[in-house]
């Protein structure tokens, strides 16, 4: 009688024995433990969140800022440290970094508007830059305008004046393309014609009566 012999696949045992094997990931044992306790993709780690609690500190003790620049700094750097982070974890991770500021009292956009329109008019800032900047910087509209209606451009632009040596503070000879330099000067800085017009022609005694005057009342 005949032994009859099972029948063996070689070409198959080869693709085994030659195919590598593939490591196992944390994908696989989250598959295979539904119970898992891995964060989703769009929740921030714990060690995320510290970050983000240290970085906020870090950055408003140095300096004021607005919370459109915290965000974009918390993002920016968050990007960075974190390789594998998902857009969902870096907008939650900023996200928490504003509301921690905010729970502080270390954000104020309204008092960092004011702070920073008076500091732009006495360095000779029109309003119109100081709106342009403060946009910038995310400050909304309402709260711009709320800054800025207390200004004065007219001492802004002897300020600014000053500091150029136009009009009033020239030194030397006046000549055609003297004046419309300092002119223009005035229009690209954004002050009006009339104001600029005004300056230009002030004598020394009354553009320091201006400047005597608070820039912000």
């Amino acid at each position: 009688m005949l032994a009859v012999m099972p029948f063996r696949d070689s070409s198959a045992n080869e693709r085994i024995a030659t195919e590598p094997i593939r490591p196992v990931t944390s994908n696989d044992l989250q598959a295979d433990n539904p119970s898992s306790d891995a964060p989703p993709s769009d929740t921030p780690t714990a060690r995320m969140l510290s970050w983000a609690r240290n970085s906020a500190v870090y950055r408003l003790e140095r300096q004021m800022m607005t919370e459109k620049q915290l965000f974009d700094a918390i993002t920016r750097k968050a990007r960075q440290k974190f390789e594998d982070i998902s857009p969902e974890q870096v907008k939650a991770v900023a996200d928490f970094a504003v509301k921690f500021a905010y729970d502080l009292n270390a954000l104020n956009d309204a008092d960092y508007a004011q702070l920073s329109t008076q500091s732009a008019v006495r360095s000779g800032k029109s309003k119109r830059a100081i709106a342009l900047k403060l946009s910038v910087k995310g400050i909304d509209r309402e709260t711009a305008a709320i800054a800025l209606e207390a200004t004065d451009d007219l001492y802004a632009a002897v300020v600014f004046a000053r500091k150029r040596a136009f009009g009033p503070f020239r030194r030397g000879e006046l000549d055609d393309k003297r004046k419309a330099k300092e002119l223009s000067a005035f229009a690209r800085n954004g002050f009006g014609f009339e104001i600029g017009r005004k300056v230009f022609d002030m004598s020394l005694g009354e553009a320091e009566s201006v400047l005597r005057k608070d820039a912000v009342t």
